[in-house]
């Protein structure tokens, strides 16, 4: 008989296996959280290490960073494009996963005019030069652009693709490539400068046995899930992710079970243990964070109101949120001065006692990752949503 799982039983183990039911301890090492999540969004850094901190005892933004800015041979975490072609935060020691899995994954069709674009021999060239380039060093990106000039010729300099009201040159636009294949990762800033270097080299996982380990990895996270979830997680075709599960059900590697009254839902085979009891509490989760983002479906996770003030779009991770008892019910704001950040909280309804007591001890925690003393302010927040 099909096993049958609801909202409370999947939002519980997912809150216990992400470290947000119970923190990790403090001796956990800070890349092991960053493994749990499925890599930290690190567009906007302090949200990484938010999102780092809140799921484990005493790390502090400079913990995140001694990991991920010490030296090459040593630092347990990169940052780099990981899902979605986005900028994040993770382990080192996982690189053979990421980078054989997420060039694997096929990509919808390019969003620039066919005179912008890049063939694929030519995008495999500008990976190539950027590699060699930020080998064992760390450049700006206009020191790599002269480099990957330099490498492949003066078509990859032209300024011809729209970025941010300018024109970036054609090489920028396989980037993201280059870090998900293992090319390019973030180095720390040269003053107000972004720099970029190359991560250790590493033996990468054959394409499909890596792709198969973070649909395994990702079900076990966020499951119970549809192709569908992993494909938009992925920025995937839906297709590509259908066939995908259906080889991985055929050869016995994922069940199905009913979520919710639905059907079409899977787990990795045999992980079907789900608590019995529902994770209880406040939480505040930054900008891009893995659960809110991940989790589905997104209905039961922004429910009611917080469909509408929580989500830009239907997006997710362009607010900061609250959460209670596993669910979005408000969102949050924090602007720092100095050694101070005010931290405003907007709930979309009435919270208990217990609930301003645990909202006033996640607010002084979030003051602790980002090495602040916070005060909380209940009211309307007035930011709109991240970029």
């Amino acid at each position: 008989m099909t096993q049958t799982i609801t909202w409370n039983e999947a939002s519980a183990r997912r809150l216990q296996r992400q470290f947000l039911a119970t923190p990790a301890e403090s001796a956990t090492p800070v890349a092991d959280v960053v493994a749990t999540m499925l890599g930290a969004h690190a567009q906007v850094l302090s949200a990484a290490e938010v999102s780092v901190g809140v799921r484990a005892e005493g790390v502090t933004r400079a913990d995140v960073r001694a990991a991920l800015w010490d030296t090459p041979a040593q630092a347990s975490l990169v940052k780099t494009h990981g899902p979605r072609g986005t900028v994040h935060l993770l382990p080192a020691r996982e690189l053979p996963l990421w980078c054989s899995a997420l060039p694997a994954v096929p990509s919808g069709a390019s969003p620039f005019a066919p005179d912008v674009r890049v063939t694929e021999e030519q995008a495999r060239q500008i990976v190539a030069a950027i590699g060699d380039a930020l080998d064992g060093v760390c450049l700006t990106v206009d020191e790599l652009g002269a480099e990957v000039v330099a490498r492949t010729g003066s078509w990859a300099g032209d300024r011809v693709m729209p970025a941010f009201q300018d024109l970036w040159p054609r090489w920028r636009q396989v980037m993201h490539r280059a870090g998900q294949s293992g090319a390019l990762s973030f180095g720390p800033n040269r003053g107000r400068k972004v720099t970029y270097t190359r991560p250790p080299h590493f033996t990468p996982l054959p394409a499909e046995e890596a792709v198969r380990e973070l649909v395994r990895r990702y079900l076990h996270a966020y499951g119970p899930a549809t192709p569908q979830n992993i494909a938009k997680w992925l920025a995937a075709p839906g297709g590509w992710a259908a066939e995908l599960f259906g080889r991985l059900a055929g050869e016995g590697e994922i069940e199905e079970v009913v979520f919710e009254g639905a059907t079409g839902c899977w787990l990795v085979a045999g992980d079907t243990e789900f608590p019995e009891d529902r994770v209880r509490g406040v939480r505040l989760l930054p900008y891009f964070d893995a659960y809110a983002i991940a989790a589905q479906p997104r209905e039961s996770l922004f429910p009611g109101a917080a469909y509408r003030r929580a989500l830009a779009g239907g997006q997710a991770g362009n607010y900061p949120v609250l959460l209670l008892d596993g669910v979005v019910a408000g969102v949050w704001h924090q602007r720092r001065q100095g050694r101070r950040t005010t931290v405003t909280v907007e709930p979309l309804g009435r919270l208990t006692a217990r609930q301003e007591r645990e909202l006033g001890d996640q607010v002084e925690r979030v003051g602790e990752v980002l090495e602040a003393k916070a005060e909380l302010v209940v009211g309307e927040v007035a930011s709109g949503p991240h970029a």
